[in-house]
This record gives structure tokens, C-alpha cells and sequence, in this order.
């Protein structure tokens, strides 16, 4: 026989088992109750029960007999019916349940057929299988005072924002994405709330942001926080996003507008699908400022937004979005670099020196092949920026466009140069910047645009400019406007480097030859003269200034071979030193 004891003081709560009950190893004998918290005494073999020495009420000093068992073959006890589930458990997974894509059929098929995907469908895609970790997903609109809750749960699900973080490519990234078929994508009192501690996670542990913006500003029936604000002007999200210092990319896929505008507008980069509209206000306010009824898609399409520089990518739809995302991303990172030879370029730019030429062509002969991503292409076309990798390691590249203005630096080329640089300070980013600029845009009309303030801010970004920084002369480098390109002066990049086909001066080789020779010139009165003796002077001060010339003075660094910009780029970036996140931001333009 064998007698249980009690190990510890306590109280007899109840006793399960009478004398000759057989009892199976495991079963409850007698239940204790020890500072509210109750114990099951269980059977350590099976047995018949040859005594109970305690009754239920009993006080226990501990060591005092409890039961007394005769050992004996007992067979166990049949399993409990599955179906008597656990109620925590029943009512967490029908919870959960809601949460899901599967609980709301007929708002994922409209979804669908708009050609949209869901908010979860997004995230699934975004990060790696399995590493996301969801915050506040059990929220609800503050509406508890008006609705059922049980309606709440079903219709407001995370009160329309999904929080979280995980991997993208192995690299920590947190995310936000707000979900349409939530309200609208409007934001709530909670939605809010979820948005701050996330924003504030990421700041702790130095995450980037991805924010896939949709639908409408502040939601004005969360009737529980009614006697606590009056308009709400005190919610923090929009100051603690814009100040967060790590990466932020806005995703805008539909209507995204007044609230979900302005934080998608404070993103570094900003990326938007064909169909998106973005406006700071939509029909609604517009109607109510009295400023007429208007159609949702007659505000801020993609195609003006695009050619305004709010977009800095257009992509035909979301999951074009998600996967532009996750290559920006990986910008933290080498790559193994591609196999493929680089064409050669010795051809790319006309011995002409008045024949134009398609720059494009020459960033796409010196990068790794397929991996230039461009950005705001329908901007300040002057200009071209966007991300590239060169031997695998990413970079920034800054370009004039010769086929735009000659290559001329308007207001909107130079605030859209000026961002990049913003840009790849904040993501710590080297850039190559490549040369062929006459100058600043000049003349009454372009300074009617602000061309002073505007230009300005390309120095005012090169001066700030705390990454490698390589610059190449293809053909003419100007003037102050050449100075911009490359950082402030020829004197500022880790390397400055031009191809022969280079040519460098104070100002345009005519308006030089034109300004400075005004008089010579006009003292010949046969125009076949005048034209000839033009022409001399232009290629006297061409000779003058052009590269393997220039070089000679200590004006740049070197003159090189165009086949061999590669090797010469990687060279003089692996001797620059690592790259590291500026403390920067970047602004609008």
C-alpha cells in the first residue's frame, strides 16, 4: 500500500475518490487550495483506494496522510470528448479567426476584382515567411459606447491599420499597413495609438518603415473618445513619423488621402501604383470647403503626381510596389555580382562635340547589368537619380541629361538632384555623379521660376554630403552648374574624373568666345570673316579646356579610358571608407 502526503499547507478543497473506487495512474484524487491558486493531488500508479483520511474544508500543516492506495491493474480512463473544447481557447480562436482575409469574403472579392489586393496579402508578401510579428492586432474602433462590441470585432478589425515587424530579405524592417476594408482606411483613435508604439519600436531598435498608405484622414464618430478631445490636433503620429531617422518607404495603392497623404508624403521615397490618387484632401472636405463636388479620381492622379515629383516610382500595380520595396531594402547589403561583361563605352559619346547623346546609355554600360532603378523619371527630366549597384555594392547615381536643355540645370532638375543626395546621405549610400552640364538654366523666364533658390540647394546639399561621393566628366563641365554636379567644386569628390571626350571652362565655350571677344568680333564687317575667326577662337578655347589639357593643370584628377569606368568607380569606392547614415532628412523635393 501507499499513502500520499501533503507536501505543503494548505486547504482541502474537494475530494474526488471514495474507498474501493479503482482509480488509473494520473487520476485527480483530491483538489487543494494554497492563496487562492488551486492543485490536483493525482494517482502516481493505478490502484483500488483504501483509504481517505481528509475531507474537504480540512486545514493542512503539511506531511499530514491524504490518500491511501492499494496497488492494481487499472485501465487508463477514455480521453475527453474532443468536442467539449475549452472556452478560452474556443473564443481566442474565433477571435483570431476574424483577423483573418477568410473571415471577410465578399470585401477580399471586391478587392480583388478592383484589381487591389488586401492589407495581409501586402504584408505576406513583404517580409519573409514566418518572421512577422503583428502589434495590436486585436484593437477595435473607439466606438464601444455606439456599437455591439461583437460588431467591432467583426467589422473593425485592428481598427484598420496592421502593425508589426520582421524580416525582408533577413534585414529587421517594420511596417504599417492600413486596411481599406476597414472604414474606408480612415484613422481612428486606436489606429493612431498602434501607429505610435510601432514608429517607437523602430526607433528604438533603428528599423526602417514601411507604410502602405490607403484611404481617407481622421475618423470623426469614435464616439468613446468624444468627452476626451474636441479636434484631435494633439495626436502625435504624424510629428513621431516624419521624425523617425531611420529609412521610410510609402507604399499608395487607390484613394489615399488628407491624413494617409501626409504620412505617405513624409517618406523618404515614395512609390505608387497606376491607378492611386493622392491629394492632401479629398471629396469630402472638398465639397465641405465649398470648393465643389468632385470626383475621387479627378484628385491627384498617378500620372500628375508623377510628373509633379510627389511620386518618386510609378509601378502598374501593388505587387510591383512590394517588390521595388524589398530591392531598396537590400541596398544594406553586397550582392554577388553579375557574371556579364559591361559593353564598351568609348562610343557611347559622339566625337562630335555638338551631337547629343542618350545618357542613359553610358549609366547603363558602367553599372551592373538590369540593376539601375530610376527614380521620379517624369520630374525635373533634366536630371536623372536613382539607385544602381556597381561590382555588387550598392550606389546612387546623379546624371545630367543631355537630351533635356542641352544638359542645362533648370529648377526642378536641381531640386530633384538635391533630394537625392538627401536621400542617399540618410540611407547611407555612396553616389557617382556623371557630368555634362553647360551650366544653371539662365534668362528672364527661367528666373521668374526661382532658379536662384532652387540651384542653390545643390550646393547646399553637396556641402552636407557625408558619403563617398565619385565624380565623372563625359563631355562639358561648366560653370558653377558643373561645380553642383560635383559635389561643390572639382575639388570635392573622393575622385574626379573625366572621359577624353571632356571639356571644362568658366562658362560655354560660345558664350566665353562671344562675351569676351564682343568687340574683336564685331570690328570684322565681313560676316564670312566674322564667322570664320568665331570658330578659331571657340577651338583655341577648346583646346584650352579640354580634359588631357585641363588634367595637366591639376584641374581634376585624371582622364580615363571609358572601358574602364568600372574598374576605375570600384577602385576609388573601396578606398572612400564604409558607408554610414547621415543624421539628415530629406525633404519634399
Amino acid at each position: 500500500m501507499k499513502t500520499l502526503k501533503a507536501e505543503s499547507a494548505a486547504i482541502v478543497a474537494e475530494t474526488r475518490v471514495n474507498v474501493g473506487d479503482r482509480v488509473a495512474a494520473g487520476a485527480v484524487l483530491l483538489v487543494t487550495e494554497l492563496m487562492k491558486m488551486q492543485h490536483e493531488i493525482r494517482a502516481p500508479e493505478g490502484g483500488i483506494v483504501k483509504a481517505v483520511h481528509v475531507s474537504a474544508g480540512d486545514e493542512l500543516a503539511g506531511g499530514e496522510p491524504l490518500i491511501t492506495l492499494t496497488p492494481a491493474e487499472v485501465a487508463p480512463q477514455q480521453a475527453a470528448d474532443t468536442d467539449t473544447a475549452r472556452r478560452d481557447i474556443s473564443e481566442f480562436e474565433d477571435r483570431m479567426h476574424l483577423l483573418r482575409d477568410a473571415a471577410r469574403p465578399n470585401a477580399v472579392a471586391r478587392r480583388h476584382q478592383s484589381g487591389g489586393r488586401t492589407a495581409r496579402e501586402n504584408i505576406e508578401d513583404l517580409f519573409d515567411t514566418g518572421s512577422f510579428t503583428e502589434y495590436g492586432a486585436l484593437a477595435v474602433a473607439a466606438q464601444r459606447s455606439t456599437r455591439p462590441l461583437e460588431d467591432l470585432h467583426a467589422r473593425t478589425q485592428g481598427d484598420g491599420i496592421i502593425c508589426g515587424t520582421g524580416t525582408v530579405g533577413g534585414r529587421p524592417v517594420a511596417a504599417m499597413a492600413v486596411d481599406f476594408m476597414v472604414m474606408a482606411g480612415t484613422q481612428g483613435y486606436n489606429h493612431h495609438r498602434k501607429m505610435d508604439r510601432l514608429i517607437e519600436v523602430a526607433r528604438r531598435d533603428s528599423l526602417p518603415i514601411v507604410l502602405l498608405a490607403e484611404g481617407g484622414g481622421g475618423r470623426p464618430n469614435d464616439h468613446d473618445v468624444a468627452n476626451l478631445m474636441t479636434a484631435g490636433l494633439n495626436v502625435t503620429s504624424f510629428r513621431n513619423f516624419a521624425a523617425h531617422k531611420g529609412i521610410k518607404i510609402g507604399i499608395a495603392a487607390g484613394m489615399c488621402f488628407a491624413g494617409n497623404a501626409a504620412l505617405f508624403g513624409v517618406c523618404d521615397l515614395r512609390i505608387a501604383t497606376e491607378n492611386s490618387n493622392v491629394g492632401m484632401g479629398g471629396p469630402a472636405m472638398i465639397e465641405g470647403g465649398g470648393l465643389g463636388v468632385v470626383a475621387p479620381s479627378d484628385i491627384g492622379p498617378a500620372t500628375t503626381q508623377s510628373k509633379n515629383g510627389v511620386i518618386d516610382l510609378l509601378v502598374a500595380q501593388e505587387a510591383e510596389a512590394v517588390e521595388v520595396t524589398k530591392t531598396l531594402l537590400a541596398l544594406d547589403r553586397l550582392v554577388e555580382p553579375p557574371r556579364e561583361t559591361a559593353p564598351g563605352l568609348r562610343d557611347v559619346v559622339p566625337a562630335d562635340r555638338t551631337r547629343a547623346y542618350n545618357m542613359r546609355d553610358a549609366i547603363s554600360g558602367v553599372v551592373d547589368a538590369g540593376s539601375f532603378l530610376e527614380l521620379r523619371q517624369s520630374f525635373g527630366i533634366g536630371m536623372i537619380v536613382g539607385f544602381a549597384r556597381l561590382n555588387g555594392r550598392p550606389i546612387g547615381i546623379l546624371a545630367n541629361n543631355p537630351l533635356h536643355l542641352g544638359g542645362a540645370i533648370d529648377a526642378l532638375a536641381a531640386d530633384k538632384g538635391a533630394r537625392f543626395l538627401q536621400l542617399c546621405d540618410a540611407w547611407g549610400v555612396a553616389v557617382v555623379t556623371f557630368c555634362d552640364t553647360p551650366g544653371f538654366m539662365v534668362g528672364p523666364e527661367v528666373e521668374e521660376t526661382g532658379q536662384v533658390a532652387h540651384v542653390s540647394r545643390l550646393f547646399l546639399a553637396g556641402a552636407h554630403f557625408d558619403q563617398p561621393l565619385v565624380t565623372i566628366v563625359l563631355r562639358k563641365a561648366y560653370g558653377l552648374g558643373a561645380m553642383a554636379m560635383a559635389g561643390g567644386g572639382f575639388d570635392r569628390p573622393h575622385f574626379c574624373a573625366a572621359w577624353p571626350t571632356g571639356e571644362v571652362g568658366a562658362m560655354g565655350l560660345e558664350g566665353a568666345v562671344k562675351l569676351g571677344h564682343r568687340d574683336q568680333l564685331a570690328a570684322i564687317a565681313d560676316p564670312v570673316e566674322r564667322e570664320e575667326e568665331y570658330q578659331r577662337l571657340v577651338a583655341q578655347l577648346y583646346e584650352r579646356g579640354k580634359a588631357l589639357n585641363a588634367a595637366s593643370l591639376l584641374e581634376f584628377d585624371a582622364v580615363i579610358d571609358p572601358d574602364e569606368t568600372r574598374d576605375v568607380l570600384t577602385r576609388a569606392l573601396s578606398t572612400a571608407g564604409p558607408c554610414s547614415p547621415s543624421s539628415g532628412y530629406v525633404d519634399a523635393w
